[in-house]
C-alpha cells in the first residue's frame, strides 16, 4: 500500500512543478501557482507520512487514511484551481473547498496517528 503512495506523490510533485512552470509564464496565473504549492507541499507530505509509517511512528491504518486523504484532497484543490484556469468553470461546486477541508482533516489525522501509536508503542 505504501508503494502506491511513493508513486502518486511523485505524480503530484511532477505535476506542482509543472503547474508553477505555467503560473510563471502565463498571464494572471495566480490560481496555478495555489495550485502548485498545495501539490508540491502535499507531495512531501505523503512521503513523509510513508517513511513515519515505515518506521512505525504513525499508527498504520490513520497514517494511510491520511496519506490517501493528501491525494484526494490536493487532487481536488488543484484540478479545480486548474480547471477555473483554462477551462473557465469548475469541477464541481465547492470542490477546492472540499479538498482543502479534506486536507486539513489529513493533518488532523496525522496527529492522530502519531499519538495512537505513541500510545501504543511508548
Amino acid at each position: 500500500m505504501l508503494r502506491p503512495l511513493i508513486a502518486l506523490a511523485g505524480l503530484m510533485g511532477a505535476a506542482g512543478v509543472a503547474l508553477a512552470a505555467a503560473a510563471a509564464h502565463g498571464a494572471d496565473a495566480s490560481r496555478l501557482a495555489s495550485a502548485s504549492a498545495m501539490l508540491l507541499f502535499h507531495a512531501t507530505a505523503i512521503l513523509a507520512v510513508v517513511a513515519l509509517l515505515a518506521r512505525g511512528l504513525l499508527h498504520g491504518g490513520i497514517g494511510l487514511i491520511a496519506a490517501f486523504g493528501f491525494v484526494i484532497g490536493a487532487a481536488l484543490f488543484a484540478g479545480d484551481l486548474t480547471l477555473r484556469q483554462y477551462a473557465g468553470h469548475s469541477l464541481f461546486p465547492m470542490a477546492a473547498p472540499s479538498g482543502g477541508t479534506l486536507m486539513i482533516a489529513s493533518w488532523l489525522a496525522v496527529t492522530l496517528a502519531a499519538v495512537v501509536a505513541a500510545r501504543a508503542n511508548p
